[in-house]
């Protein structure tokens, strides 16, 4: 049973190693990044936003739903309202949490912005090596096609060796 079981892992990794290898080192550097933007986020972007919009941290700023044991108390920060009882919205928390997506985000659509950019002109010179202009509808079409796949013109006529035109177009066997 166990022989039987390795078998089956081996031949997984065998046919999905590379891609499961990939997908575990994404998702390593995936979280490396990610704490990098939430460090950047909670650190340098939102206290100066928290300072603009409410004059201290953004991460302080809270509104007290129900007041905890002491009702007249003023609280600096969410946590010292949880820690007397209070319910609390902690809005400064969750506006923290939305800049970090959408930064995130904006990050990763850079990234793949830039590879793409990247692979697009690396495929478009290499294609320009294996493709020539139609005549007709001048879109790339490889070197040794016969019809425009666009405009489904003939370009190149290719006629086996041992064929051969009469005056009149029709082809003439000469092995026969």
């Amino acid at each position: 049973m166990c022989i039987n079981i390795w078998k089956h892992f081996k031949k997984f990794t065998e046919k999905r190693g590379g891609n499961v290898v990939d997908l575990g080192i994404g998702i390593i550097i995936g979280s490396a990044f990610t704490a990098i933007v939430q460090s950047f986020v909670k650190d340098i972007l939102t206290p100066p936003l928290g300072l603009v919009l409410h004059g201290t941290n953004l991460e302080n700023y809270f509104i007290v739903i129900r007041p905890g044991r002491n009702e007249s108390a003023v609280y600096a920060t969410p946590e010292e309202a949880q820690a007397d009882g209070a319910v609390t919205e902690n809005v400064g928390s969750f506006l923290n949490t939305v800049i970090n997506f959408f930064m995130v985000c904006f990050a990763l659509f850079w990234i793949f912005y830039s590879f793409n950019i990247i692979h697009e002109n690396f495929e478009s010179s290499k294609k320009k090596d294996e493709t020539d202009p139609c005549p007709w509808c001048q879109e790339l079409v490889p070197k040794d096609a016969v019809k425009c796949k666009y405009c489904t013109s003939i370009i190149n006529e290719k006629i086996p060796s041992q064929y051969k035109r009469d005056g009149t177009g029709t082809l003439i066997d000469l092995d026969q």
